[in-house]
């Protein structure tokens, strides 16, 4: 995109030069010797990157799981300490009766 000065010299707008230095300077990074190996260590970053977010989503699930079971296994246990205790309990007066 150009614009015209007074003088009638054409400039371009500070967007334009912007996006000419980036092309130009990938241009000569792609030229540039090891830059291939190093481009490729970046992909290879970005896709491991991917797989580890991934992967803490998952375990984001699991953790929602293991409490909701925990609060299962919570009721569970409150539930059952009475009769266990009723249980051991009668054991034990049966023990003494038959003694």
């Amino acid at each position: 995109m150009a614009t015209t000065q007074k003088d009638g010299a054409s400039t371009k707008d500070p967007v334009a030069k912007l996006t000419d230095l980036g092309e130009g300077a990938i241009k000569r990074f792609s030229d540039a010797p090891g830059a291939d190996r190093l481009l490729g260590a970046l992909n290879t970053t970005r896709e491991r990157l991917d797989e580890l977010q991934r992967r803490l989503r998952g375990i984001d699930e699991l953790e929602k799981r293991v409490a909701v079971l925990e609060r299962k296994v919570d009721k569970l246990s409150k539930g059952a300490s009475p009769r266990a205790r009723a249980a051991k309990s009668s054991t034990k007066t049966a023990a003494k009766s038959s003694s």
